[in-house]
């Protein structure tokens, strides 16, 4: 076992080199030299279960780990019990799609903290993602993993530590770390990579050490505000972090077998094969 990587969605060069169907993503994925690939439901789960299997059946094939981004609009805080309640809707229709494709594993944004409080936010979080995963085990879609999400804005639930306290309430839920997010939410938390470290560390002493093997992980350069995140760079960007190759580091120390997802803007297949390279230079 290692750490696979692969894009969120597809690049510029997907269509560049004269692919068209998402059934083709496999074969694309095989020549960039790639081995994970996030499906896009951000707007929706739209994909048929038909195509879903077909997909995943070719990926297999591959070699190619698939794993389901659930839509944006999933609000595990709301206020609002109707929105809740929709919520668990969702992530019932990634967890289907996921499971179609093969895969065990859907990201969650857990939502935002609106008016209310931080604290009470998370309260509402945990008894949605209660009740998602009462209703994925009453539906025999108990092995698939809800990863929720670090994210990126400062009003948004999606601390490391919110995301951790999240986690703990079933061995089932794996956290995604996106180091994007975390650092433009701090506004350039990452520095050194002490710094870096301090993720890993907390989630080995608060979830265990399987879930630091096993957790999954976003990566992209992001430029911030004073609100956090802003929008989506590539790693040509100079300017905004933060850098892969601690994280790269650390995982290969910990001999984790972490899935690194790449969202960066429009080249985020080759900017998972910078990640891949490096780390398959440094574990050689």
């Amino acid at each position: 076992m290692s750490c696979k990587f692969g894009p969120a969605g597809n690049s510029i060069s997907f269509t560049k080199m004269g692919y068209k169907s998402s059934l083709q993503v496999p074969e694309y994925l095989t020549v960039m030299g790639l081995d994970a690939f996030e499906y896009q439901c951000g707007r929706g789960v739209n994909i048929g279960t038909g195509k879903a299997t077909e997909l995943g059946i070719i990926a297999k094939e591959k070699g190619i780990t698939l794993s389901l981004h659930a839509p944006y609009y999933i609000s595990m805080s709301s206020v609002d019990e109707e929105k809740r309640l929709n919520s668990i809707n969702y992530i019932l229709a990634s967890a289907r799609a996921v499971k179609a494709m093969g895969g065990n594993r859907i990201v969650v944004h857990t939502g935002s903290c609106g008016k209310i409080s931080r604290e009470e936010a998370l309260i509402l979080a945990k008894d949605t993602m209660k009740k998602s995963l009462d209703a994925l085990d009453n539906e025999g879609l108990g092995d698939i993993h809800i990863c929720p999400e670090t994210m990126g804005k400062v009003n948004q639930l999606g601390t490391l530590d919110e995301v951790i306290e999240l986690c703990k309430l079933d061995e089932r839920l794996i956290p995604c770390i996106d180091f994007g997010h975390l650092n433009a939410r701090d506004l350039g938390f990452f520095k050194t990579k002490d710094d870096y470290k301090i993720v890993y560390e907390k989630i080995e002493n608060n979830l265990g050490i399987d879930r630091l093997k096993s957790f999954h992980s976003h990566f992209s350069k992001i430029e911030y505000t004073a609100g956090g995140e802003k929008r989506h760079l590539t790693f040509e960007d100079t300017v905004y972090g933060p850098d892969f190759e601690p994280v790269m580091e650390l995982s290969a120390k910990k001999n984790c077998n972490n899935i690194f997802i790449c969202e960066s803007d429009g080249t985020q297949a080759e900017d998972s094969k910078k990640m891949k390279d490096y780390y398959d230079y440094i574990t050689k």
